[in-house]
């Protein structure tokens, strides 16, 4: 039977593998509601400053570019997930149809849905996009009541209602509120405790509130004055729950930088993506009969372009084409049935056919756990040891209480000692074993104390001994002698810059970004990028001036200066050694390659050199020799006739000229 295309097969492979155990590997849709206050002190504006670098935005306006950054950001990323924003203590009220000249009048006041829960479209991107560029359209709307503070509890019951009605399905569903009031009931206790009873409704629905505090010149954000009642920390029986923010963001007091936004915008793309759990309460085995239960998260994950899609265009509108497979007999090509056949796998010629059942027993190798087989230093796992991407492992309380502490003792046991421990992992039942190293991560935060990196371990796949290639020979590899490899180490150290290490986040893909900017300014109807905006083009400018700092550097240093210089004498000396040794035995040319214009000109016996040649290529060429040229891809060095009887010798056809003979020697090696 005709065989189905590779990428049909990859796909029923997995659908049989989802079946088992679907629950760890479904997608987690989130939904997301942006809260912001409008009131005079987020509209206050940052001090007048003539620094091109100055904070120009108020609180209110660099909350709304942070929430249009991040529906762009999810239209590219996660485009079936849903996005709102919620304007309270605005003069102006609107939500979801309500009429403000009824009788009952309005059930939230000063509550204003600029944009509804929902998954974002080319025209709410239009109003946003209008909202952060035109200041008129904004002063209109952005108006703060006269009312000295709004209900907080009829803005989580308004959020409550919102995410009831527009994603009560949804996995993740969060609040972001974004405030510079931390105690908006502080004379009304009855206002404060309806408040925190609100909380406890979201919280009881799913949803989480993640505070982004605000802090002023004149005023520090006091998170216990009220809103520790509303947000509530991550305890340990209850992992998933949100944790505390550590620092505020703070707008610049002289003007002279844009702190303000970049710490909102550093602050919310921390917690834009969900968390999204690879698989839940595994059994992670220190020893017989001592287990506790971890989940496992995919932290790095590589992002592409949106599936695409194809679009019938004959009829009155267009409509999406769904795709359709069809499994075909190879003789009568007749259309069969999922159920009438067989897997089946070649094998010495002839093919090997399985029953699903067969196939789950040949899958099975136990239960899903991460077992413990040991501990190595970290020092032996070689960086080259890795075959597929780590997933971060962090302890959960709902199968063995007390896994928490069992977990920190043993990454911090394995961080301090800087060990590994060799595990046996088997992630989902029929799934294939891996072999992996448990590493221990460390916690990592920024300046402003947020946290960049949480506190884990990693389990890292380790290859086995049949997915190790064999290397290609390199030949005669000069190397380094340690003498000049430990000057430069000397040099690099002394050159190395503050904290030098690689932040992805600072380098978005420049092919990615390109594809998304070019579709959002057909959808919006905006000009066309010119170019794209590629970060990783090095800076020709500033690398002049380091270049120039270096020369300063070694001035004004002489330690690295005379470093360099005696690197520079070591090397002329090492190389002169080096070709000294090398010249009394310099090898002869093989046959089929070109020599030196030197070599022919030092003899006139041109015919005995021809005769020699053609004596040597009477030999032929053998296939390891016919191999490895392959392999270095200098298979057009041999003569036409050495490539013909070799050709010959393997029943091939010897016709053509040079370049159908190479290609045929390359297929020959590519089929084995």
């Amino acid at each position: 039977m005709a065989e189905k295309p590779l990428h049909d097969q990859r796909e029923i492979d997995e659908e049989e593998e989802e079946e088992v155990d679907e629950g760890g590997y479904k997608t987690v849709k989130d939904a997301v509601l942006f809260a912001i206050e409008v009131s005079q002190s987020m509209l206050q504006k940052p001090p007048a400053s003539g620094s091109k670098k100055a904070d120009r935005d108020n609180a209110t306006s660099a909350a709304l570019k942070c929430a249009y950054s991040l529906m762009q950001q999810r239209i590219i990323s996660n485009p079936n997930d849903m996005m709102g924003i919620v304007l309270f203590g605005t003069e102006q009220s609107k939500f979801q149809g309500e009429d403000p000249n009824s009788r009952g009048g309005l059930a939230y006041p000063n509550i204003y849905l600029l944009a509804d829960l929902d998954v974002p479209e080319a025209e709410d991107v239009k109003t946003l996009k209008t909202l952060v560029e035109d200041e008129e359209e904004a002063a209109k709307l952005l108006m703060p009541t006269s009312q000295p503070s709004v209900n907080l509890a009829n803005l989580l019951f308004c959020a409550n209602q919102i995410f009831t009605i527009k994603a009560p399905n949804f996995s993740s569903r969060r609040l972001f509120l974004v405030t510079d009031n931390d105690n908006p009931h502080s004379t009304n206790k009855d206002t404060r405790n309806s408040a925190a009873v609100r909380a406890r409704d979201l919280y009881d629905l799913g949803v989480k509130v993640e505070l982004f505090p605000i802090s002023t010149a004149e005023h520090q954000f006091d998170r216990a004055a009220f809103y520790d009642d509303i947000i509530y920390d991550s305890t340990s029986s209850d992992p998933e729950a949100p944790a505390p923010m550590l620092s505020a963001a703070k707008p610049a007091s002289s003007g002279d930088g844009i702190t303000l936004l970049q710490s909102l915008l550093s602050s919310i793309n921390s917690r834009a993506t969900p968390r999204r759990a690879l698989f839940s309460n595994l059994p992670l085995e220190l020893g017989p009969g001592l287990r506790i239960s971890v989940k496992g998260y995919i932290l790095l994950k590589r992002q592409e372009p949106a599936r695409s899609t194809y679009v019938y265009m004959q009829g009155e509108k267009p409509q999406l084409v769904e795709g359709k497979s069809t499994i075909l007999a190879g003789d009568t090509a007749k259309a069969v049935e999922t159920t009438e056949v067989r897997k089946a796998f070649s094998f010495g010629g002839e093919h090997i056919t399985f029953t699903k059942e067969e196939l789950a027993a040949l899958r099975n190798f136990g239960d899903p756990v991460i077992r413990i087989i040991g501990f190595k230093p970290l020092s032996m796992l070689p960086i080259w040891a890795t075959i597929k991407t780590s997933t971060f492992i962090y302890p959960s309380e709902e199968e063995y209480i007390g896994s928490t502490r069992v977990f920190s003792a043993l990454q911090q046991k394995l961080l301090k000692s800087q060990r590994f421990a060799l595990v046996w992992f088997i992630a989902r039942r029929n799934a294939a074993p891996v072999l992996a190293a448990l590493m221990p991560g460390a916690e990592e935060t920024n300046e402003e104390g947020a946290q960049v990196w949480p506190p884990g371990m990693w389990i890292h796949p380790l290859p086995f001994a049949d997915d190790i290639r064999r290397n290609p020979e390199m030949g005669d590899v000069v190397r380094a002698p340690d003498t000049l490899v430990d000057h430069m180490y000397e040099i690099v150290r002394s050159l190395q810059l503050p904290k030098a290490k690689y932040d992805p986040k600072k380098y978005p893909n420049p092919a990615l970004q390109w594809h998304y900017r070019v579709l959002q300014a057909i959808a919006l109807a905006e000009d066309m990028p010119e170019s794209p905006e590629d970060h990783t083009i090095p800076r020709h400018k500033q690398i002049d001036k380091a270049s120039l700092s270096l020369f300063i550097l070694c001035s004004f240093y002489p330690r690295v200066g005379d470093m360099v210089i005696a690197w520079g004498q070591a090397l002329e000396q090492e190389y002169a050694t080096h070709a000294a040794q090398r010249r009394p035995g310099l090898p002869e040319p093989r046959a089929g390659t070109k020599r030196a214009a030197g070599d022919l000109a030092s003899s006139g016996d041109v015919s005995a050199k021809k005769a020699k040649l053609d004596a040597t290529a009477s030999q032929g060429v053998g296939d390891e020799e016919m191999r490895r040229a392959w392999e270095r891809q200098r298979l057009d060095k041999f003569l036409v006739a050495d490539l013909k009887d070799w050709l010959h010798g393997k029943g091939m056809p010897a016709t053509g000229k040079k370049v159908d003979l190479v290609d045929r020697v390359t297929e020959y090696f590519e089929q084995k």
